[in-house]
């Protein structure tokens, strides 16, 4: 008779290890949302990254950033005129129709 246990007692100890397995359950869920949400970016970024064929632009910016600006601004007036080359052409065949 010493050992009866109250039903309270027990329903107490259900619903705390009911909260703490709910708990570690949102943890853990929100823990693989956030690095399912990490992994995306990766891509997304990786997918807009500039194509490097070995590496070597990296340490080149990396070893001279007094030519990033130089050789950024090369780029910039290559692909200007390649733009201004492409009007032309369009110019042309919109006066040819």
């Amino acid at each position: 008779m010493g050992q009866h246990r109250e039903p309270a007692t027990g329903s107490l100890t259900s619903l705390i290890s009911g909260a703490v397995l709910g708990a570690a359950g949102l943890a853990w869920w929100l823990f693989s949302e956030a690095e399912r949400r990490q992994r995306s970016r990766h891509q997304r970024a990786m997918l807009h990254a500039p194509r490097m064929q070995d590496g070597s632009e990296a340490l080149e910016a990396i070893s001279h950033p007094e030519n990033n600006s130089q050789h950024l601004e090369h780029r910039v007036e290559q692909l200007n005129a390649a733009i201004a080359d492409v009007r032309r052409q369009l110019e042309d065949l919109g006066a040819r129709t």
